[in-house]
């Protein structure tokens, strides 16, 4: 006779699920065996995220957590990838923004969850909240000082200590981090500025080789590592997926390769983005649209540019976090443009 199974399929909930690294996160649970419910601020971008999926869609915004507060009922595990973040920068002071939905968002997510019934929660935060000297390896250990720290950096590491002091209230609660870098990827229908980067080399929109560092991820590797975190990481710990150090000198002609196009060699000098990042902002005030490069991304390529050295060996020690090679980050991510017709089967 067989036995019948009494354990059900987990209920994972994931916030901001149609971003770069929500969806690579929803496609990844499901193929680990969960059910997912989606909150999603878009029920028309989910469909065509989504369309192949069989999930839960919850239309709903961070900034109203009242508004889709009963969906968090019967959820066994809060992915909460949801974030306002520089790519939505139009100039300006953007601090209520980035408060109300990274800090306030955060909090309240917390408190709702917890009255629902909900005891495991797995944050994505961000390399913003870790600072080392330049040249440095930077490890988990290396908080940043809010002192140095823009309106979003300081936005992240507020939000962080709104799962710790959770922590410390409600001894019933488990909790972790993970830090993603520079996220890259397929799915990326922003898209970001990641992804915007890309197409803009294909278009031949990029004038010179930007000065400057980052730590590259694959929006995949990041989901894994939000899996593997809510399997195995210790409560209240952070663990690292920024990915692999690059200079903008040594990644240009990657992301060339990849879309079989010739890529500039000047390099630009540091003065130049701030014009860029200028002219930028006052284009897109004129337009009403999001900055792709704005004045506030210039002066973070200056501060942070060979800061961009993040250790591994805390993730791949406790997780078991491995990461894939940039070349096929980049040839998926370049492939799934293509399939969505942004980019033509040879770039422009």
């Amino acid at each position: 006779m067989n036995k019948i199974s009494l354990v059900e399929t987990p209920l994972a909930f994931v916030t901001g699920a149609t971003g770069l690294l929500g969806n690579n996160l929803v496609r990844a649970l499901l193929t680990e065996g969960f059910r997912v419910r989606a909150l999603v601020r878009s029920s028309e971008k989910a469909k065509r995220q989504f369309d192949d999926l069989s999930i839960e869609i919850v239309t709903g915004d961070i900034l109203d957590i009242d508004g889709f507060a009963p969906a968090l009922e019967g959820v066994d595990v809060i992915f909460h990838t949801a974030a306002y973040f520089r790519d939505s920068y139009v100039g300006g002071n953007h601090w209520p923004k980035l408060h109300a939905a990274n800090v306030l968002g955060t909090r309240a997510l917390l408190e709702r969850a917890h009255a629902a019934g909900v005891r495991r929660f797995v944050r994505a935060s961000s390399i913003a909240v870790l600072r080392g000297k330049r040249g440095e390896v930077v490890d988990e250990t290396m908080l940043r000082n809010e002192r140095d720290a823009d309106d979003y950096y300081r936005s992240k590491i507020l939000s962080d200590r709104e799962v710790l002091s959770f922590l410390d209230r409600h001894r019933d609660f488990w909790a972790t981090m993970v830090l993603p870098g520079w996220m890259h990827g397929p799915g990326d229908m922003g898209p970001t500025s990641a992804g915007q980067i890309i197409l803009d080399v294909a278009r031949g929109k990029v004038p010179g080789v930007p000065p400057g560092s980052a730590s590259l991820v694959d929006a995949r590797d990041v989901a894994e590592a939000m899996i593997l975190a809510n399997r195995q990481g210790r409560r209240g710990e952070r663990y690292l997926a920024a990915g692999r150090h690059f200079s903008m000198a040594d990644l240009m002609p990657l992301i060339g390769r990849a879309l079989g196009v010739q890529v500039p060699t000047r390099r630009l000098p540091l003065a130049l983005l701030y014009v860029i990042a200028a002219v930028s902002e006052a284009q897109a005030r004129l337009a009403g649209k999001p900055v792709l490069f704005s004045w506030a991304m210039a002066r973070a390529i200056l501060t942070e540019n060979e800061r961009s050295r993040f250790s591994t060996a805390k993730s791949k020690t406790e997780l078991g976090l491995t990461f894939r090679p940039v070349e096929d980050t980049l040839r998926d991510e370049i492939t799934w443009f293509r399939s969505q017709g942004w980019l033509p089967d040879k770039a422009l």
